[in-house]
């Protein structure tokens, strides 16, 4: 039987922006077609995958002995190759058809500054699931494209991506990263920093899932008067037993203060080390925002006002990234140039 009767069976090519707290993949032809979690849960005695995605976030922190719920990048890279690799295929697997015969190109998301052992697992990961050739992209080039940037100019653009792991402050010209910092202070390590507060100061254990809406329900970079004090429940230090908090905004702000203003003297250093008329052009063009992190409020009008140079944020700044990567897919000859592979 001829498989040119089965369209299904036919792969079509990717580009995956692999991250820390979530995975999405764009599928050509199609758009952004899964964002989910990176989660797997699997049981700890026969290794079997349990769950993957948003399914396994559930069970981060509710989980029974023999069964672990871990997160396989760390800081953007792979932490666990294996597992890394069980989520990938499942991932894919989610979304299409995957064949022997046609294995489809993919562009994959990753941080900058990645090392070559990095990349080769990066590439190994893919590969082993049914890839075919892997293009790597680096994070902020891949946001740049994505927020509608001309990379190709002979123009400086600043990028901050702030995602789950990571935060990248770069600056773009002529299809290249001319100056980039990588940080690993981002979205999970304001979460943590809500966690160390509440044990430090009402003597309480959290959750990161728990943390983690605290942030976005009340979190910000400045006072914003119209938010409202959040109230959750977590494990007395002293009893073990349930206790209830209320936190004001301003003790939330408070808690995450340092690693916000760790990415803004990030912000700083790469304008004191970017040279001049690059700086220039910044300054004509605004600095601009993508990444969940980045969707933390007022964070680009404190960085606004820490520069004096205005700070935008992209259009969606969660699909910044993965749009990007889909567009340099789409145009594999025209962006040959920003791989580093």
């Amino acid at each position: 039987m001829s498989i040119f009767k089965f369209p299904a069976l036919f792969s079509k090519n990717m580009a995956m922006d692999l991250g820390t707290a979530n995975t999405l993949i764009y599928l050509k032809g199609s758009g952004i077609v899964l964002n989910e979690p990176s989660v797997v849960a699997y049981n700890t005695y026969s290794k079997e995958i349990l769950a993957v995605g948003a399914s396994a976030k559930k069970y981060l922190g509710r989980t029974p002995q023999h069964i672990s719920a871990v997160r396989p990048l760390k800081d953007g890279v792979i932490a666990d190759f294996v597992i890394t690799q069980a989520m990938i295929r499942s991932f894919f697997l989610k979304i299409q058809r995957m064949s022997r015969f046609f294995k489809p190109s993919v562009v994959i998301c990753v941080p900058t500054g990645i090392t070559q052992v990095e990349k080769k697992a990066v590439i190994e990961a893919a590969e082993q699931v049914g890839c075919g050739k892997v293009y790597l992209i680096e994070e902020p080039m891949a946001a740049a494209i994505g927020s509608g940037l001309d990379v190709f100019q002979n123009k400086g653009r600043m990028i901050i991506d702030i995602g789950g792991g990571t935060s990248e402050v770069a600056v773009i010209t002529m299809s290249s990263v001319a100056y980039c910092e990588s940080l690993r202070v981002a979205g999970d390590e304001l979460n943590e920093a809500i966690i160390r507060h509440l044990f430090n100061k009402h003597k309480i254990y959290i959750g990161e899932n728990t943390a983690e809406k605290c942030k976005i329900a009340a979190g910000s970079a400045i006072d914003i008067p119209s938010l409202e004090s959040y109230t959750l429940i977590g494990k007395n230090v002293i009893t073990s037993t349930p206790k209830e908090v209320t936190l004001t905004p301003q003790e939330i702000r408070i808690a995450m203060q340092e690693p916000v203003n760790a990415i803004v003297d990030a912000v700083r250093r790469a304008l004191d080390k970017t040279p001049t008329e690059l700086v220039t052009d910044i300054y004509e063009d605004g600095i601009f925002m993508a990444g969940g992190g980045s969707l933390l409020r007022g964070l680009n009008t404190l960085i606004e006002e820490t520069t004096k140079i205005p700070c935008h944020l992209t259009k969606d700044p969660l699909l910044a990234i993965a749009m990007g990567s889909g567009i340099a897919l789409d145009n594999l000859k025209d962006y040959k140039k920003v791989f580093i592979n």
